[in-house]
This record gives C-alpha cells, sequence and structure tokens, in this order.
C-alpha cells in the first residue's frame, strides 16, 4: 500500500508530519493492506494561520482498492491530528463494510 501526503501552502509537510500520518494510515488500514494500491492524505489549514476558530483543519483521505472507484472519507477538527484521526476512523468504517459486502458475494 503505497500512502501519498499532501499539504496546502499554510500546512508545513515536515518529515515528521509524513512519517507520523503514514504510521497512523498503517495502523488504521493495514488489514486491508492488501486490497488498497494507494491512499493518499490530504491535509488543509481552511482558516490560515492568522485566523483562528473552531474546526478549521481539514483531513481528506482517498484509498483506491483494486478494479474499483476511488472512496474518500473527510473530517474536520481543531488540529490536523484530530481531523486525520477522525477521517482515518471514517474510512475504516467504510472498507470494513465494502470488504464485508465483497465477502458474501
Amino acid at each position: 500500500m503505497l500512502i501519498q501526503v499532501n499539504t496546502d501552502s499554510k500546512t508545513h509537510g515536515t518529515a515528521d508530519l509524513t512519517q507520523s500520518v503514514q504510521a497512523l494510515i498503517e495502523d488504521k488500514l493495514g488489514r486491508f493492506a492488501d486490497r488498497i494500491t494507494r491512499a493518499e492524505v490530504h491535509l488543509t489549514d481552511e482558516n490560515s494561520t492568522e485566523k483562528t476558530g473552531g474546526n478549521d483543519k481539514r483531513c481528506m483521505i482517498e484509498v483506491r482498492m483494486s478494479g474499483m472507484n476511488p472512496i474518500s472519507a473527510t473530517d474536520r477538527g481543531a488540529s490536523h491530528d484530530i481531523a486525520l484521526r477522525g477521517a482515518a476512523n471514517k474510512m475504516q468504517s467504510q472498507l470494513d463494510t465494502i470488504v464485508g459486502k465483497l465477502g458474501r458475494n
């Protein structure tokens, strides 16, 4: 499973950030790794660094599975970590459903 991490111009995409994102995705989605060809994680700051506000950090995860259309999950939070964990949990739930349905066929 290839994991690609993308950030916007307001989010610093450091090596540490990339490594922690990849570790979380591997932890949450690793059991589906034989079915996933690529996972793309997009981290953005919707208000920028000059403005403060509630849930202005956004994470969108797009997963491509062999022979299927891409699926995505999005979440927002006060930090990128909160948004990432929320989106990863949503994606894990979607994959559980999809793989469960595939197993019944």
